[in-house]
């Protein structure tokens, strides 16, 4: 029984720490997922946490859902709160 104890000495040490990934405060809000198997019609879908939730098929409709998902994340509220905009 001692033997694993030995073998834990020379094993990797990251495996016993705590988990190394520290949060810089940011997290994800918004995701999209666009799916081109060959051969396939393309599909996309765009989700964010504000309720936001889209989905497109086929080239053309993913391209503007693309574009629609970029725009979204540029106005979205959670992402670019009205708090103290108006303020000088």
């Amino acid at each position: 029984m001692g033997e694993p104890m030995v073998v834990a000495r020379k094993g990797v040490l990251s495996a016993l720490r705590s988990d190394p990934q520290q949060g810089d405060g940011r997290y994800p809000v918004a995701w999209l997922h666009i799916s081109a198997p060959h051969g396939a019609t393309p599909s996309a879908t765009s989700r964010c946490e504000c309720g936001w939730h889209r989905r497109a098929f086929g080239r053309k409709r993913v391209l503007a859902l693309i574009d629609d998902h970029t725009d979204h994340r540029e106005h979205c509220p959670l992402r670019d709160p009205q708090e103290g905009r108006n303020t000088a």
